[in-house]
């Protein structure tokens, strides 16, 4: 079946709001290319599970795609028409099943030669569709917080140092009260400025008490959905025949309700800590890894105001089938080895951070946990300077946002 060929009853297994949307647009649908559409349908069928960002990325780009003349159409989608795919693709189920057909297309380009020309017309149509949907700067500037170490009583090795050159490096901080005090200032802004998933708490252990404004994800809240999801996929392991490439396309399919997450609940978060767990690598074993995927994603496709993200310490490296058996209850951890992970982690987080729009005026804050050592960024901080100055968190925060 080509896209020419779609009809609305196809859609009937599609959530209530990606169906709506997709019968909007279907006539668009029709026009485009098989080698693009099923990448789009990827995003739609789960448009009732994704957060308010996505969707209105979403929108903005069906918006902008439905509003072209033919000609222009043909123009944008010209290169992805030139491909050439084979006739399995062509019969397979693209509606129902948009993200293995894209798996299976990648294959194809590959083997075929095509992923060079799929790559250069994908990217182009990102710049265009960028170029013409519109971009709205967020409400108040954008404060992320990353507090590093926990557990940890000593290090002599320098911290920050990807980050030094962004932002002041301050070597007195008051560390007292210190979680309680950042705590504090992400629920006053959440209060302030409610957004859904708006404001998020990531915590690589067990979350500290927090308000209800906060949208929150934890590594040990999360632990009996680890555990089960380390147990079905050591079930498929044993499965002849399942290979890596098998395994990953069965756990993109898992829901919730396979990991016993049930009841009517928050059902965008409880799909988004699924993907968590079966997508990101490591995140079911490691609570850095975790912490930091997390953080991660939540920027990519949330885009919060705040997003305050807590390391903890994970366990110690041993052979891979023992990890992935789990069973442990009282793993040896690694507080030092966490140390030098969280502080990377945090790095990688304010990278991520500067990719959201309105980025330069932005403000950032790295703590290394019951220490004097932090390190913050903002618009008025001067960069790649030390400070002695004797604050607590609350007042470098009010410093970093200017």
């Amino acid at each position: 079946m080509l896209p020419g060929d779609l009809k609305p009853e196809q859609f009937t297994g599609y959530p209530p709001k990606a169906r709506k949307l997709v019968l909007a647009h279907l006539g668009t649908l029709q026009q485009l290319p098989l080698s693009f559409v099923p990448s789009l349908l990827r995003e739609l069928i789960d448009y009732d599970f994704k957060f308010p960002a996505e969707r209105t990325s979403i929108d903005h780009e069906l918006a902008a795609i439905g509003a072209l003349s033919p000609a222009q159409l043909k123009e944008w989608f010209q290169a992805f028409s030139q491909l050439s795919l084979s006739v399995k693709l062509e019969n397979f189920d693209w509606v129902n099943q948009p993200a293995q057909f894209v798996e299976q297309l990648s294959a194809h380009l590959w083997t075929t030669h095509q992923l060079n020309e799929f790559r250069e017309a994908a990217i182009a149509y990102g710049n265009r569709t960028r170029a013409v949907a519109p971009s709205e700067p967020a409400a108040i500037p954008q404060l992320g917080i990353a507090v590093i170490g926990q557990g940890v009583q000593s290090y002599d090795q320098p911290l920050f140092r990807n980050l030094r050159k962004y932002g002041t490096y301050f070597k007195q901080v008051k560390p007292e009260n210190g979680i309680e005090l950042l705590m504090a200032a992400v629920e006053a802004r959440a209060k302030a400025h409610h957004v859904a998933y708006g404001h998020w708490y990531v915590d690589g252990g067990q979350p500290a008490d927090h308000s209800p404004s906060l949208s929150c994800v934890s590594f040990q809240k999360l632990e009996p959905v680890r555990a089960a999801l380390l147990k079905n996929i050591q079930a498929e392991i044993a499965r002849p025949g399942m290979g890596p490439e098998e395994l990953r396309t069965h756990m993109a399919r898992l829901s919730p309700a396979d990991l016993g997450i049930t009841g009517k609940g928050d059902e965008v978060m409880n799909r988004f800590q699924v993907k968590l767990l079966t997508e990101g690598s490591g995140t079911q074993i490691f609570s850095t890894t975790f912490a930091q995927w997390t953080a991660r994603e939540v920027l990519r496709r949330a885009q919060p105001l705040t997003l305050f993200v807590r390391f903890a310490p994970r366990q110690r490296q041993r052979p891979m089938n023992e990890l992935m058996a789990g069973g442990d209850s009282n793993p040896e951890l690694d507080p030092a080895g966490s140390l030098i992970d969280a502080d990377m982690g945090a790095y990688y987080q304010w990278i991520n951070q500067q990719r959201l729009l309105g980025s330069e005026r932005s403000s950032f804050l790295v703590w290394f946990e019951g220490h004097n050592q932090a390190l913050a960024i903002g618009p008025s901080l001067p960069r790649g300077t030390e400070s002695n100055s004797a604050l607590d968190l609350q007042q470098l925060l009010s410093l970093a946002a200017g």
